[in-house]
């Protein structure tokens, strides 16, 4: 039984089962959500040799008494912190009760904090630790920073795909609908891109990561749960849309590229919220990142604030859909539901670092509101 995060990562582990397996008569399947029961349950009455499972769907199963693990031989935990991260620890720990004490296990993690060094003390007896160099990203990767303004973070993208060593990158950002919305707007821009995000079905996930694979698309516009596990050849580019919430994520990101020992790119956009966690990022990996500056994607903090104050008649309560979520570390709160959180506007609506607040009549009055205040203020400071 082989326990991993997300069934992106479980299809892929049952991949490379059934290609080491094609010669022999060891039998594997997968267990996973967000697809129907009826064809899973049929192959675990067959008794397959090797069951690579999600915890939730793998959980469901045993409660309605559609599997058993009383028989479980060897139980292999994939990704260990990264469930941890995703909260199914508690399910991890079921699981476990429902398999035989006398059994082999197996754990797998990038990391290992408390909480997963706990659940190793009471997993294993006397385990063998192997530990790699984890933390330390390939030496074929080339590591930058690029200064921009939130709103220009679009711009400098299309920048860095037209480039002329760009083959294929992964994008990452923060949420969900940013995703979706910027792979839309690279196929508008003439890009073969995709998003990749929890919210579609399994079917969509799959077919993304198929023709990303295959080349059909060249882009691949991803939230985080692309960046563990996933072995895809070729990668020319990571590109971290919004700075990753922690050092160890930023490691899992640029993973993706410089693989099999060829080169690879891994680029971080940065806005000044971004710099605590910048610093983070450098004290890990114990290196200065190279900083490299595009023209015109960083204004000046007067600028800044003077176009912010532009922006605010002009956009009318709409907010800008790239506007990131507020980085690890970051003073900055997050939007109220009235600055328009909907993703409907276009690029560059609002500046770096700016909260709208208040109702669409104080902006469109030009009155003199709290905003255009502490816009004010922040004007005269730098």
């Amino acid at each position: 039984m082989i326990v991993a995060p997300t069934r992106e990562l479980a299809i892929q582990i049952n991949a490379e089962i059934e290609l080491l397996a094609k010669y022999t008569n060891v039998r594997s399947m997968t267990v996973f959500g967000g697809v129907g029961a009826g064809p899973q349950i049929r192959d675990l009455g067959r008794g397959p040799d090797i069951v690579v499972a999600c915890p939730g769907r793998l959980l469901d199963l045993a409660n309605g008494r559609r599997v058993r693990l009383d028989s479980v031989e060897i139980l292999v935990l994939d990704e260990a912190d990264h469930m941890l991260d995703m909260g199914f620890l508690p399910d991890v720990r079921r699981i476990i009760k429902l398999c035989p004490r006398n059994r082999q296990n197996l754990l797998f993690s990038a990391t290992m904090p408390r909480e997963i060094r706990k659940l190793t003390d009471n997993l294993l007896r006397n385990p063998h630790e192997v530990e790699l160099e984890h933390s330390k990203p390939a030496d074929t990767i080339e590591h930058a920073l690029y200064p921009v303004d939130q709103p220009r973070k679009f711009t400098l993208l299309k920048h860095l795909l037209d480039a002329d060593d760009f083959r294929s990158a992964i994008v990452f950002l923060r949420t969900k609908h940013r995703a979706k919305r910027l792979a839309q707007d690279l196929v508008k821009a003439g890009h073969q891109a995709i998003a990749l995000q929890g919210n579609m079905s399994q079917g969509a996930r799959q077919r993304a990561m198929q023709g990303f694979r295959e080349g059909k698309f060249d882009v691949l516009v991803a939230t985080d749960i692309a960046a563990r596990g996933i072995d895809v050849a070729n990668v020319s580019h990571v590109i971290n849309f919004d700075l990753p919430g922690t050092p160890d994520a930023y490691t899992h990101r640029i993973g993706r590229t410089g693989r099999s020992e060829q080169a690879g790119k891994a680029c971080t956009f940065v806005t000044r919220e971004d710099m605590s966690g910048v610093k983070a990022i450098e004290r890990k990996l114990k290196m200065t990142i190279p900083r490299i500056k595009v023209r015109d994607m960083m204004s000046g903090g007067r600028e800044a604030a003077l176009q912010g104050r532009r922006q605010i008649a002009l956009s009318r309560g709409k907010s800008n859909v790239y506007q990131s979520e507020p980085s690890p570390g970051s003073r900055r709160g997050r939007p109220s539901k009235k600055s328009g959180e909907a993703n409907q506007s276009s690029l560059g609506k609002k500046p770096s670092g700016m909260r709208f607040g208040g109702s669409g009549a104080g902006h469109a009055s030009g009155g003199r509101t709290s905003e255009h205040r502490r816009i004010d203020a922040l004007s005269e400071s730098v």
